[in-house]
């Protein structure tokens, strides 16, 4: 089993940015064996929608038309952490953002939700208009 933890959500004036953290635990196998970690967000009334996805052991990543340029995601394996770096937020970026990992590899399936096996909490993230 894998506990995904983000953090670094908050309130940010319209133009400002932000930095989320998603923080795996659990056993070393299991995280190892993670081959793509999306980002999702989902605001009051709608959808989840994919935001972006990183494949954990290549360059690969790919992001929403509506952040690209925008939001960029890494990651340090060292410490088991996917970052997911907001800039130029406008009041449309207010989401609930949550963290997701599979074992699948990353690619064009990556914005579909249920083919995750782990997700975070989520973490806030409002930029006032």
């Amino acid at each position: 089993q894998v506990q995904l933890v983000e953090s670094g959500g908050g309130s940010v004036q319209a133009g400002g940015s932000l930095r989320l953290a998603c923080a795996a635990f659990g056993a070393t196998y299991s995280i190892n064996s993670i081959n793509c970690v999306g980002w999702f967000r989902q605001a009051p009334g709608k959808e989840r929608e994919g935001v972006g996805s990183i494949a954990t052991n290549s360059a690969w990543a790919d992001y929403a038309d509506s952040v690209k340029g925008r939001f960029t995601i890494s990651q340090d394996s060292a410490k088991n952490t996917a970052y997911l770096q907001m800039n130029s937020l406008t009041p449309e970026d207010t989401a609930r953002y949550y963290c997701a990992a599979r074992f699948g590899r990353c690619g064009s399936s990556w914005t579909a939700k249920e083919t995750y096996n782990y997700w975070g909490q989520g973490t806030q993230v409002t930029v006032p208009s």
